[in-house]
């Protein structure tokens, strides 16, 4: 059921909803900052710079109507983070939601991890239903009573209320790290995790919040001599004493921490070497690695680099096994991509369910599908044009020169402030979570 990226002769995408505001000008606040699934998929979490956590939750099927699947409404809405200073080094710290992590879910509750640029803060996320009543020592409104007043014993009672979800924090980890966190991975053992900053990564105990194991540290003794930093970092999916981190200058270390505490010296080095007639100012810069995602087999992993997204099987290290180009026809671009930034921008990558397809972000709200197999591709947006429930998306086509074709949007008119950073693939489904400013797109597959 998970097969293909849609159109052609598998199936079709189409759009179900869209959260968030329509407004032109956008609260910086407001822009959405990561998307994740929670592992059953029934939960869909985003955060975004100004520290909030959105989870939304999908409505069982109801009997009256068999065909709607289930809509995602808000479940919660809570302030993870608060923008904070930090005195000693007169830097302030954003509330800006780097990334969510959700841990398996183990008994009526859900918990998830969230953080910000230096803090990572554990949350439960419970329901109410039931009060107590009937209380000995203090009357209906909560005002205590007068203990000589109190001539009989009665057992309170759980009546029922309105449902409330709360959500507590309940632990925090806090100063591990010097530089900005990129990535935090729940381990597959489920009572570790790592974190990932610039120059170092560090593994936690879910249970320990003073202290933290150093695992990997690339800080140079001389900072003049930094030539590279940590952009990524991911725990492989079934093996817990193996992850993998993913460098400014292109690479991919795999580690075993079987083999040593201290995983400086790592077990794999992923490097595709540079075709040197495509060498230009821009090959470092573009050859940076801004994601990278383990295949849920645990086989493969995924990286995102800004041109393209390479899929690498783990037990070769000198060359990736598929690349798709994402946007070959920015390369004529780079140098105006520089000036206004956009060159720096982390895209991220996602598996659907079954590994069967990836997607990845582009620019103009354009986001992009490749089928493994096939080897078919489809460029999609998530746009408010077409947002009438169950349209069909449309592919997109980029003219990449000479003649443009009616349906074709030139590269010159493409608009390079709308971004699609942040994507999720639902595990078992073909649902996606498409995270556009300050927008969440969901479009599912159409059924016939």
């Amino acid at each position: 059921a998970m097969a293909g990226v849609g159109g052609g002769n598998d199936f079709q995408w189409c759009f179900s909803q869209v959260k968030g505001a329509i407004d032109e000008d956008v609260a910086e606040a407001d822009i959405i900052s990561t998307v994740e699934f929670n592992y059953s998929g029934d939960l869909l979490a985003t955060g975004d710079k100004g520290g909030r956590v959105v989870i939304f939750q999908r409505e069982q099927e109801s009997k009256n109507r068999p065909l709607s699947r289930g809509e995602y409404n808000v479940y919660s809405t809570f302030q993870s983070h608060e923008p904070e200073f930090d005195y000693l080094k007169s830097l302030e710290i954003e509330e800006k939601i780097n990334k969510i992590r959700w841990l398996p879910q183990q008994n009526a509750a859900h918990f998830l991890l969230s953080t910000n640029d230096k803090t990572i803060k554990l949350w439960k996320i419970s329901e109410r239903d039931k009060r107590a009543e009937g209380y000995n020592l203090k009357d209906e409104d909560g005002r205590l009573r007068d203990p000589f007043r109190i001539t009989s014993l009665r057992v309170p009672v759980l009546m029922p209320m309105d449902l409330m979800v709360e959500a507590s924090p309940r632990r925090i980890f806090a100063n591990a790290h010097t530089y900005h966190i990129n990535s935090i991975s729940v381990n597959s053992d489920h009572e570790t995790y790592l974190s990932a900053d610039d120059l170092r990564i560090n593994l936690w105990h879910l249970e320990i919040t003073d202290r933290s194991f150093n695992i990997v540290d690339i800080k140079p003794a001389n900072m003049e001599e930094l030539t590279e930093v940590i952009t990524a970092a991911e725990c492989h999916p079934h093996q817990c004493n193996v992850f993998v981190y993913s460098s400014s200058k292109g690479t991919i270390r795999l580690c075993d921490m079987r083999a040593a505490a201290l995983c400086d010296r790592h077990s794999k080095f992923f490097e595709e070497p540079e075709d040197p007639s495509s060498r230009s100012f821009f090959s470092e810069i573009i050859s940076s690695i801004s994601d990278v995602k383990f295949s849920h087999s645990g086989r493969y992993m995924m990286t995102r680099d800004y041109l393209s997204v390479k899929v690498w099987d783990l037990n070769m290290e000198n060359r990736p096994v598929e690349t798709y180009q994402v946007h070959e026809y920015l390369r004529s671009k780079l140098c105006s991509l520089y000036e206004n930034d956009c060159i720096f921008d982390k895209f991220e990558c996602c598996w659907n369910g079954s590994d069967s397809a990836i997607m990845t972000g582009s620019y103009n709200n354009f986001f992009r599908m490749f089928d493994r197999n096939t080897r078919r591709d489809i460029t999609l947006e998530a746009s408010r044009e077409n947002s009438k429930p169950r349209a069909i998306l449309k592919p997109r086509k980029v003219c990449t020169g000479g003649k443009r074709k009616k349906d074709e949007i030139s590269v010159d008119s493409l608009d390079f402030n709308k971004k699609i950073l942040h994507t999720a693939w639902h595990p078992k489904e073909n649902v996606i979570a498409v995270a556009a400013t300050n927008n969440l797109y969901i479009f599912q597959d159409k059924i016939n």
